[in-house]
């Protein structure tokens, strides 16, 4: 049974960090691209990191040189630092493959992490 379980987020003061995780379980991690998105209110739901499964890197324009995504293949487990963190930031946020899961007819999502950046 697939399960992506997204934690870490919070409320934080704009100019602070946070660290979300992610842990999987049900997929053969090590040889997926995995990601971070997320969905702020009233917005389409938006791939902000990107990490292959040999660990290269890629990043939204709003949040490169803030953010940084990682992988722990031992553990199926994947993290975004976030550093600089601004009011636009606030989101809820999920982590997926790229492109995402699709065990049926419709992708699968866990439920997200909530990040709140206040001004």
């Amino acid at each position: 049974q697939v399960q992506l379980v997204e934690s870490g987020g919070g409320l934080v003061q704009a100019g602070g960090s946070l660290r979300l995780s992610c842990a999987t379980s049900g997929i053969i991690f090590r040889i997926l691209s995995m990601g971070w998105y997320r969905q702020a209110p009233g917005n389409q739901r938006e791939l902000v990191a990107r990490i292959t499964s040999d660990g290269i890197t890629n990043y939204a324009d709003s949040v490169k040189g803030r953010f940084t995504i990682s992988r722990d293949n031992a553990k199926d487990t994947m993290y975004l630092q976030m550093n600089s963190l601004k009011p636009e930031d606030t989101a809820v946020y999920y982590c997926n493959k790229v492109p995402p899961l699709r065990p049926g007819t419709v992708d699968y999502w866990g439920k997200g992490t909530l990040v709140t950046v206040s001004s």
